[in-house]
């Protein structure tokens, strides 16, 4: 508490009694309320210290008060089975600030290296009131009889990331709490439960299938079917589901209606829906709002974090809690939360207390993957594991919804590999009716494999489609081939790629579904992010070539109400000529198992086309490349125990290779007004973060870096916010068609030297213009 009445302090022992109370209560869904609560009474236990309580007088000197907790839980349970879940707790403690440390390692900073010669002579005796006289039920009631140490290992990192989680949320709660009865922090919102809204979800979500009608046509009927089977088999039991559903099949309400029923009879906490990708998150959460209510939808998939999670250093340990409270943390207590995949997964293995908050508010709910298939390779075997573990020992339900189902059944991947990484148990929890027969009742496409084609080509072919779609696999050939367009004059021309922020691109696929509803001229050029769920029909389209269930879901933007003929609806595949313009490794990699399935198929929508296809890209890919090393991060022994390299897992498990920094654009109204709000410090920062995810643009962070040296990028509020919000500066690099070109900052750069010089002389000019006519009069 800062300023010198001391009486308005906290006392430590009502701290550490109060974190332990709401860490319990974190927990108790999650079985380990016991653990949560001892990590809680012993979290703070080095604040006994003399040196720490000379801090609080205003030494200088820093002071490490996490170290005593950890030693005092191994100290309290020397033999296993507790040891085991010790040494999770004493991870948990020692990271509650910086971050869960490795066990061991040669990196520096492990927990064996700071508990390595600690005294806890050091502290008061007072301290000894804060451990408890007896403890029991550690060791939560898994299923601990896994198939092999490796699982085993996964079962206890996961289990110590949970813990975690209720720790630094319980930490992070209770101070909130005292502040805000210091009157120096404006309370976040609570939310309801999902059990209080399920009520008025459900009436809301029956008045808006009631408002479509009755079925008019067969694709309506299909809609109509899928969805009641998928309402009507949310009474099965918790866990793994799929819905495989073709594009356009209603895969979106039917998900949403599974999950409100099935949260209802089985009494889940809330319902999670991941997304892969930000371009199309705020069209779900817009249905969702429509549906559910405009204040139970929390939509998080903001860049917006501490710009230290990408490291752990020991400064962040001295971090003020007042101080971390300014960061944009999410923890997910919504009823309903959209997401994406990124922030759900990453998540599920950081390390950093940012991050990690949420977890435990994860467990007991219902989630729902959206596009399935587009999960990393690279990270297929962690990822699937994460989700296997939730469903079997955290009362999630998870339903694996896409078109093109991915090859996760256990009974056919065994017949590749007795133990197959990615085995799922999915027998019997498909939630659409019969697959093979809606595939073949959607089918409405005919694919045309053209070869190589140059951007001149392709531009010339599109002078004859006035309505036409074109997808390519990176946002720079996406730019060259719209200024190629434009420079031959073509009509109706728009450009659509993540260079542009959120509300901006759901504005361009407004105005481009009235073109394609009214006739009018309409070509969009675009990058992959319009392929997953992106609501829009168009009578043909160009795909650059990519792996089939990149093909699958482009396909899905053409003819997507069936109102044309099959035959006449084209989708034409294409290699581009321009080496520039080759597909990125991981794409290209998927282009020769699509070659294989087309020689052998003569229908590539079939259920057996797809499978094979992701046999293939699985079998072929080999377990390093799905992401086998990263689960060896984590081993068990019987002798000694569970070994997790958390920080080491963290930085490996990355969906997108070196992140993406976000820069802020407040070229609209509220971005702007979002963006004052940010001096004001009683303001909690997830809040304004929350205002603000549809105004960023994500860019690799050495373009920020330049962006921010050359003056176009600075950081909002900083002495406030620190490195969080970042906001241009120089509009002009904004340009209202194609979006961010961070590339220009250089030539930028000069032009606002030159500007500003031209604009100190005019001034100088104006001075001297002055006095020589004041000195005349």
């Amino acid at each position: 508490m800062e300023g010198e009445d001391r009486s308005a302090w906290e006392p430590l022992a009502g701290h550490l009694a109060a974190v332990a109370r709401r860490a319990a209560d974190f927990a108790r869904p999650l079985q380990i309320e016991q653990l949560a609560a001892l990590c809680g009474a012993l979290h703070d236990l080095g604040k006994f210290s003399s040196a720490f309580q000379a801090r609080l007088q205003g030494s200088p000197e820093r002071v490490d008060h996490s170290t005593a907790g950890a030693k005092a839980v191994l100290d309290l349970f020397p033999h296993q089975p507790e040891s085991f879940v010790a040494w999770l707790a004493a991870q948990a403690i020692a990271g509650h600030h910086a971050g869960l440390p490795d066990r061991r390692g040669s990196d520096g900073g492990t927990l064996e290296e700071r508990l390595e010669g600690f005294r806890m002579e050091g502290l008061d005796p007072a301290f000894r009131a804060a451990l408890p006289e007896r403890v029991c039920g550690l060791l939560p009631p898994f299923d601990w009889n896994a198939p092999d140490p490796s699982r085993g290992a996964f079962r206890f990192a996961m289990l110590g990331r949970m813990l975690f989680s209720c720790l630094v949320d319980a930490d992070f709660k209770e101070t909130e709490r005292f502040y805000e009865r210091a009157g120096q922090r404006q309370k976040d919102r609570d939310w309801p439960s999902l059990t209080e809204c399920l009520p008025d979800f459900l009436t809301g979500f029956d008045r808006k299938i009631a408002s479509f009608g009755g079925p008019s046509t067969e694709i309506a009927r299909l809609r109509a079917e899928i969805l009641a089977t998928a309402r009507e088999r949310a009474a099965m039991p918790p866990g793994l589901f799929t819905l495989n559903v073709p594009t356009g099949g209603g895969k979106t309400l039917a998900s949403l209606g599974f999950a409100l029923d099935h949260a209802k009879r089985h009494g889940h906490r809330r319902i999670i829906f991941g997304i892969p990708f930000t371009s199309i998150i705020d069209q779900t959460a817009a249905i969702f709002r429509e549906v559910l209510g405009s204040d139970l939808v929390l939509e998080h998939h903001s860049a917006i974090e501490d710009e230290e999670t990408g490291s752990f250093r020991a400064a962040d340990s001295q971090r003020s809690m007042k101080d971390k409270m300014r960061l944009a943390m999410e923890d997910w207590a919504a009823p309903v939360v959209v997401t994406t995949h990124v922030q759900l997964f990453e998540s599920l293995f950081a390390a950093r207390p940012s991050r990690c908050r949420k977890l435990h508010n994860i467990a007991g709910s219902v989630i729902v993957l959206d596009e399935a298939q587009v999960l990393p390779r690279k990270l297929l075997a962690p990822t699937v594991w994460a989700i296997d573990e939730l469903c079997r020992n955290y009362g999630c339900s998870i339903v694996l919804c896409t078109a093109t189902q991915p090859a996760f059944d256990a009974r056919k991947l065994k017949e590749l590999k007795p133990d197959h990484l990615l085995a799922l148990d999915l027998e019997g929890r498909e939630l659409a009716p019969d697959p093979p027969r809606l595939h073949e009742a959607f089918a409405r496409v005919r694919l045309v494999f053209a070869g190589e084609l140059s951007d001149e080509a392709l531009v010339d072919t599109l002078k004859a489609h006035p309505q036409a779609l074109v997808i390519v696999n990176s946002r720079r050939h996406a730019l060259d081939l719209y200024r190629a367009a434009q420079a031959e004059g073509l009509d109706g021309l728009v450009h659509l790629t993540t260079r542009q922020y959120a509300a901006h691109r759901r504005e361009i696929l407004k105005d481009v579904r009235e073109h394609l509803r009214d006739g009018r001229p309409c070509r969009l050029i675009a990058t992959s992010l319009i392929e997953a769920g992106v609501d829009v029909d168009f009578p043909a389209a160009w795909r650059a070539e990519a792996g089939l269930d990149q093909i699958a879901q482009a396909a899905g933007r053409v003819n997507r109400e069936m109102r044309r003929p099959v035959e006449a609806s084209l989708l034409t595949v294409f290699k581009p000529s321009d080496p520039d313009h080759a597909p990125p490794a991981e794409v290209a990699s998927l282009v020769g198992s699509m070659e294989n399935v087309k020689n052998a198929f003569n229908d590539l929508s079939a259920s057996e086309a797809i499978e094979r296809y992701f046999h293939e890209v699985y079998w072929q890919a080999g377990e390093e490349r799905l992401g086998k090393p990263i689960l060896e991060r984590s081993t068990l022994s019987q002798r000694y125990g569970p070994d997790i390299c958390y920080r080491k897992i963290a930085e490996d498990y990355r969906m997108i290779e070196d992140g993406m920094a976000p820069v802020i654009v407040t070229r609209e109204e509220q971005a702007r007004e979002a963006v004052k709000k940010l001096k004001i410090p009683d303001i909690p920062s997830g809040a304004i973060a929350r205002l603000l995810q549809p105004y960023i643009v994500s860019v690799p962070p050495k373009a920020r870096a330049l962006l921010q040296a050359n003056g176009h990028v600075a950081f909002a509020q900083l002495e406030v916010r620190g490195e969080q919000f970042a906001v241009l500066r120089t509009e002009s690099l904004y340009d209202t068609e194609v979006g961010l070109l961070w590339e220009n900052h250089d030539y930028l750069a000069m032009e606002s030297m030159m500007h500003r010089a031209i604009c100190i002389a005019v001034r100088r000019l104006k001075i001297v213009m002055k006095s020589a006519i004041d000195s005349t009069r």
